[in-house]
């Protein structure tokens, strides 16, 4: 037998995190070598274990899975990713696959479908939920225009997507500057440059286009 599969697990919940550690350490030819709790921990993780797969969520505080897919794919193109999250909204799923992941599995799917996922990934396939591709199938029978809010956060800078999930988060300017180790008056430049190109008038709005965009989950 070759050497295992190398994994990285994000997920901001404990149990599903753990859970699915275990699951995965008990397979023979696959090995967990580290967990994140965010989008932002997965990214520096992954660029620190090199990784072949990580299996990500979607809704993580501080960076969201699409943001974080997007900086492992473009500084780690060998390393493959699958989502494993509780939402199908076509917003996510195609965002994601331009992205270049390698699988899209709802956390009901079981666990020999994750493992399925993993091996496709590492022979260069596409491993979808067949709720997930029932919406991709759904799509291209009537494809729908892109929302007007989805077209001006696809304006946004990748610093501005940033800051633009910390404030709808509810963190401080300060908050936001200590995390990404910029100026407060940075922050407040990046602040003014979201709410412009979004068209948002309050803090209230950009956290109601953070929830209908999906870049956070309104129960947390």
């Amino acid at each position: 037998m070759g050497n295992p599969v190398r994994i990285l697990v994000a997920d901001d919940h404990t149990i599903v995190r753990q859970g699915l550690a275990r699951m995965l350490n008990d397979q023979p030819d696959l090995k967990v070598v580290g967990e994140a709790v965010n989008g932002r921990s997965a990214v520096d993780k992954a660029l620190e274990l090199k990784p072949d797969i990580v299996i990500m969520d979607i809704a993580m505080p501080q960076m969201n899975g699409i943001e974080a897919a997007k900086r492992i794919r473009k500084d780690l193109p060998k390393t493959k990713i699958v989502i494993l999250s509780m939402y199908s909204h076509e917003h996510y799923i195609h965002n994601l696959l331009e992205a270049g992941i390698s699988g899209y599995l709802l956390k009901d799917s079981s666990g020999n479908d994750i493992v399925q996922a993993i091996h496709a990934a590492m022979k260069d396939e596409t491993f979808l939920s067949p709720s997930i591709s029932k919406v991709l199938v759904d799509t291209y029978r009537t494809p729908r225009k892109a929302s007007s809010l989805t077209e001006r956060y696809r304006e946004l800078s990748n610093r501005e997507r940033e800051v633009f999930q910390l404030i709808a988060e509810g963190r401080s300017t300060r908050q936001i500057s200590e995390m990404l180790f910029i100026s407060i008056s940075t922050v407040k430049s990046h602040r003014s440059k979201i709410m412009e190109k979004l068209g948002a008038e309050s803090s209230v709005q950009l956290v109601r286009f953070a929830i209908q965009l999906g870049i956070i989950d309104p129960d947390l």
